[in-house]
Parts: structure tokens; C-alpha cells; sequence
């Protein structure tokens, strides 16, 4: 399909995202990951101009997060955005949060979406310009370890 690359965006814990525990809240985990989502959709073709110049928008049909490791005030963080899946309706992408000073994982985020005529409200197909813009990202051999993942109380 593709060369399975990669997308990165950068930015900074902001003393707003402190929670009453001291470190960065799950709500802007969410947060940092959706600006790394826009900054993905704007190089896939379905950015803030998409709406306006196709009459349609992407919809997130759901979302993991988890949570693995702190994050404090300060802290310098890449989100490593990947295309693992994608068809003439939808996509399955995979965020990975790293704490770039200490080059530890801190959280994963994996990203079902449609996209969705905004006239009718229901599901339609990416133009062709789309589907090209996503070509070259989409490949990946191997998931993402922790994609797929199903939340359960395991049990012995």
C-alpha cells in the first residue's frame, strides 16, 4: 500500500493541563493527541479546509487511550502519528505519546474515524484526492504494539 510513515507533532505541558495530582490530566492526553490529529488530517487532506471545499468532515467513531507514564508542567512531547488501516469511508489510525526528554512512551491513542456528507449526515466516500494523500502513508507491516486492544478485567 504505502511506506508506512509516520507523522510527528510537538508541543509542550501547559500549566493548565496540571491536575490536582500534579501531573498532566487525562482529558488533555486527549487534547495533545487531537491537535496531533489535526495536524494528521491537514497532510491527509481532511483538514479545516476540507468541510468548506467538499461538503463533508471526518467524524471520530472512537477512540483508546491509554495512560503510561506521568507527564508534568514543561514537559517536551512528540506524538507519532500512524496510518495503520484505511478505506473508501474510513480510518484507523495510531498515535504514540513519547516524553522526548526522557524518550519514554507515556500514552497510545488509536483512532477510528469516517468521514460523513454534512448535508445528509451519513457516511460517503473520500474523493480520489483523499485517497491519494493517504497512499503513501498507509503500509504498515506490523501494528503498533498495544493496538487493538480491548479493555477487560483479566481473570485467572
Amino acid at each position: 500500500m504505502g511506506e508506512g510513515r509516520a507523522l510527528e507533532y510537538e508541543t509542550r505541558v501547559k500549566r493548565e493541563w496540571i491536575d490536582h495530582n500534579g501531573h498532566m490530566n487525562v482529558a488533555f492526553f486527549v487534547l495533545a493527541f487531537d491537535e496531533a490529529t489535526d495536524a494528521a488530517y491537514e497532510r491527509w487532506g481532511i483538514g479545516m479546509d476540507y468541510p468548506d471545499a467538499s461538503g463533508c468532515s471526518v467524524f471520530t467513531l472512537g477512540i483508546n487511550v491509554d495512560y503510561l507514564g506521568e507527564l508534568f508542567e514543561g514537559d517536551a512531547i512528540r506524538v507519532e502519528t500512524t496510518l495503520v488501516d484505511y478505506d473508501a469511508k474510513r480510518i484507523h489510525y495510531f498515535h504514540r505519546m513519547v516524553d522526548t526528554v526522557k524518550s519514554k512512551l507515556v500514552a497510545t491513542n488509536e483512532c477510528l474515524c469516517m468521514n460523513v456528507d454534512l448535508a445528509t449526515r451519513k457516511s460517503a466516500p473520500f474523493p480520489g484526492s483523499v485517497i491519494a494523500k493517504l497512499a503513501p502513508f498507509a503500509g504498515v507491516a506490523d501494528p503498533p504494539k498495544g493496538f487493538g486492544r480491548t479493555l477487560r478485567i483479566r481473570r485467572s
